[in-house]
């Protein structure tokens, strides 16, 4: 069961998206202009909660957008060398 709970999370905040493009009149598949823009908000709300538990923790919310929430949500340059560990 553990093996598909991502699964099951993936449908539920996929049927919530449909939900809210329903209501806002978008049709799916999204025009690439809406459709980008919602993968951006997506990128962007998943850095929510990590710079939120910065902040309640006191630590340098600065560092964390510029390694963790920088390198998911535009990506790591290619640089040729190893990735490093993943901070946070």
């Amino acid at each position: 069961m553990r093996a598909v709970k991502p699964y099951l999370l993936s449908l539920g905040a996929g049927l919530l998206i449909g939900l809210i493009y329903s209501l806002i009149g978008v049709r799916s598949p999204a025009p690439p202009t809406i459709a980008l823009l919602g993968l951006l908000g997506i990128l962007l709300g998943e850095q929510i909660l990590p710079i939120g538990k910065c902040i309640i923790e006191g630590r340098a919310v600065m560092r964390v957008v510029r390694t963790r929430c920088a390198d998911h949500v535009l990506g790591r340059l290619p640089s040729g060398n190893p990735p490093d560990e993943p901070v946070g």
